[in-house]
């Protein structure tokens, strides 16, 4: 990553504090919907917390210690469910914050799940297979105690992926005495995971594309697009978004991005990504900062990376009609002020990247009745939820007249409320 860059990223994690943020957030919705303070306050805290310092035995014989974390944030709706970030830069109230988001963006798209989040201090890419397995079999020992297919279910998120699924379901198994499918998700197929799974945050993101585009009228087979992140989310959004006929002008990573107004070929921006670790230099392409392809002048911009990405220093300079936000919090609130002003339109990260979350219900399901689906019915599927739940949201912006973001809020608030006044307090 570029110095200016990872500083950058680093003085917005300082700054913004996505717990506290959303925390206000929920409140303020709370507050419009006259929901009474104490289940605003059960919805602004973490139901159980969870932090675990636990020792790892490197390669070279070392031993290290690693901080991790395990959040559940709300189970009314039923099993807590979110996925494990390794990261050098998970924090505790990150992790809340996206247990949190968890939570509102199962209830949006209407799953049965709470939600929960889990994390690892490391930098996964300075760390040998071996480190990792071990790492991940010791971190999945550690919290244990939460996760389960009927309590908590992880899943894969940044620096994480099928494998270390497989290690988690293997250890969990191991201490049970037999295999539990349903105890993560986003696992590899040959041990239960879903078909369309890897896909579906990236599927979701070109569904809500399509679905804003047909409400604003822009033709989407003519649209330039830009996409910060090129990860599983941003390439998949890539791939699928270019076969719709558009064009994507400009993608990045955390090294830097490439620009290119005539469109970028993403089959070959693939292979030089795995050929050289980076999109950067890219030979059909010209070499861009992070900084300078959320300023792109496009008809859709997808934050697909980190959080606190669009924030008030640089909202002002997004060109993009249309955001869709395939990352987790992408846009702090007065980036989100700045953009409303600017007449943005907005899908937010609790639809728009919602994709995952239910295909990963979808796994849990087939896993629990041994019963397996095929792509096109997961896919078929997928795209039935997503857009019951973008003309849900839409039809609450539209009656409350706000944006889609606080309609998304609203209805997933809603639901959350019916259930805990339904199921009252034990004892």
């Amino acid at each position: 990553m570029r110095y200016e860059e990872n500083t950058a990223r680093k003085v917005r994690t300082q700054e913004f504090n996505a717990f506290s943020m959303l925390q206000q957030k929920i409140g303020s919705i709370c507050q419009r919907m006259n929901i009474e303070e104490g289940i605003c306050q059960r919805l602004q805290l973490c139901k159980r917390e969870l932090i675990v310092h636990f020792p790892v035995k490197m390669d070279d014989r070392a031993i290290r210690v690693f901080t991790g974390y395990r959040i559940q944030h709300n189970d009314f709706r039923g099993p807590a469910k979110g996925g494990i970030r390794y990261h050098p830069d998970v924090t505790l109230d990150d992790t809340r914050a996206l247990a949190a988001l968890m939570t509102l963006k199962n209830a949006v798209v209407n799953i049965p799940y709470g939600g929960s989040k889990g994390g690892v201090v490391c930098d996964p890419k300075l760390l040998s297979q071996d480190e990792l397995e071990r790492l991940t079999r010791r971190y999945a020992s550690e919290i244990s105690i939460l996760i389960g297919p009927e309590s908590d279910i992880p899943a894969p998120d940044i620096g994480t992926n099928p494998q270390i699924m497989a290690w988690i379901m293997d250890t969990y198994s191991m201490n049970k005495g037999y295999s539990v499918l349903g105890v993560v998700t986003g696992k590899p197929i040959e041990i239960g995971g879903s078909k369309g799974r890897l896909e579906a945050t990236g599927r979701g993101c070109m569904i809500c594309a399509q679905l804003a585009c047909q409400h604003l009228g822009i033709k989407l087979g003519e649209a330039k697009i830009a996409i910060q992140g090129f990860g599983n989310v941003g390439s998949t959004a890539a791939k699928l978004l270019a076969k719709t006929g558009s064009l994507i002008i400009g993608v990045s990573d955390s090294r830097g991005g490439i620009y290119n107004p005539d469109g970028l070929n993403i089959e070959e921006v693939l292979r030089h990504k795995k050929e050289t670790g980076a999109v950067g230099n890219f030979r059909n392409g010209q070499n861009i900062s992070n900084a300078e392809l959320l300023a792109l002048e496009c008809d859709i911009l997808i934050p697909a990376a980190y959080e606190n990405q669009l924030h008030k220093g640089n909202a002002s300079s997004v060109r993009a009609k249309l955001i869709v936000e395939g990352a987790n919090g992408p846009t702090t609130t007065e980036g989100a002020d700045i953009l409303r002003e600017k007449g943005v339109f907005i899908v937010p990260d609790i639809l728009a990247n919602a994709g995952g979350a239910v295909v990963s219900y979808f796994e849990w399901v087939q896993g629990l009745q041994s019963f397996f689906w095929s792509e096109e019915e997961v896919n078929r599927q997928l795209e039935v939820v997503m857009d019951n739940a973008f003309r849900e949201v839409l039809e609450v912006s539209q009656r409350d007249k706000v944006d889609m973001r606080d309609a998304a809020y609203i209805l997933a608030i809603d639901r959350l409320v019916k259930a805990m006044r339904i199921r009252g307090i034990y004892p």
